[in-house]
């Protein structure tokens, strides 16, 4: 891995006009590569998109967390629905979620995260949420309502979840389980060394137990998927041995991505990781076993998430597109 950006570099330097009080100023973001430059969108389906979901009330990952590809996806008419609320009970120092006592929940929101998948003509539709510590079931119920109310309404949508560890609580994995969605997806983050550092409230450990149970208790065909965000310190070696740990659990899709700052107010970035990184890596991911790879700096958790295609009910076969 390459690039190093632990801190800011000359053509990154900007000016910052002189503070009257002690308060620290914070570095400059560094300057990104040209393999992370993005063009802002100019169809017409951007704009549709975001006056479908302003009309139905709905949050997105794309916009809460500051998602630097939801340009591209909002312009090819897909997103990804966050349920329970924009208000998050943890504070993981990578995401720029709000952190803040949640709301209680939108009995609604799942008939309207349905009528969204409807309008926008999803072939797969991913479904993710905030993490609701205040509640007994951490937010599983409203997840299995979710998933219930989608497929009710779009026959034949395949269905990815994209959940919080709901602190390895078994009867709420089994809520959202119950619902039979085609992919679980969890995400372990980070490497093991770094994951205090990066994640809060959540363990290495028992993300890797969350996703050994959905593989478990899930129905037959079930894909399990997580990922990790890289350049954040990381060894490639680290790297490996976090995917041979996710393999050791049946998880079987693997994510693979560039790790950016949201916020200067959020945890800083140690390395912009080359292209070249990311497919050697990806491929030693597929010579592990996994069925499907994404790996790429812009890769994110639901990035192009319907490249992989579940076939049947429940997950019962699968191919990449």
């Amino acid at each position: 891995m390459n690039l190093r950006i632990g801190g800011a570099n000359k053509d990154s330097t900007v000016s910052e006009p002189r503070m009257m009080t002690n308060a620290p100023t914070l570095p400059a973001r560094p300057r990104l590569p040209d393999w992370l430059r993005i063009k802002l969108p100019t169809t017409e389906s951007f704009a549709r998109t975001r006056s479908l979901l302003s009309e139905l009330q709905l949050h997105t990952v794309c916009e809460s967390a500051k998602c630097p590809n939801h340009w591209e996806c909002w312009s090819q008419g897909t997103a990804t629905f966050m349920i329970g609320g924009d208000r998050c009970t943890r504070a993981c120092k990578f995401c720029a979620v709000d952190t803040a006592k949640p709301l209680p929940l939108d009995v609604e929101e799942p008939q309207r995260v349905a009528e969204a998948a409807r309008r926008m003509r999803l072939r797969h539709v991913v479904i993710t949420a905030v993490a609701r510590d205040d509640l007994a079931d951490g937010g599983a119920e409203h997840f299995r309502r979710t998933i219930e109310a989608v497929r009710a309404l779009n026959p034949g949508i395949a269905i990815e979840v994209l959940t919080p560890d709901f602190n390895d609580n078994d009867s709420a994995i089994d809520a959202v389980l119950a619902a039979r969605p085609h992919v679980f997806n969890h995400n372990l983050e980070t490497v093991r060394r770094l994951t205090p550092t990066v994640r809060h409230r959540a363990t290495y450990d028992r993300s890797l137990s969350v996703l050994a149970k959905a593989k478990r208790r899930g129905a037959p065909g079930l894909h399990t998927k997580s990922g990790l965000m890289l350049g954040l310190g990381e060894t490639p070696d680290e790297v490996r041995g976090a995917m041979r740990d996710l393999r050791s659990v049946g998880c079987n899709i693997l994510t693979l991505g560039q790790y950016l700052q949201p916020t200067r107010e959020h945890l800083p970035g140690v390395e912009f990781v080359s292209p070249a990184t990311f497919a050697e890596l990806g491929e030693a991911g597929r010579a592990m076993g996994f069925v499907h790879v994404a790996s790429g700096p812009k890769v994110r958790s639901s990035y192009h998430a319907d490249e992989f295609s579940t076939v049947g009910d429940n997950g019962d076969s699968s191919q990449a597109r």
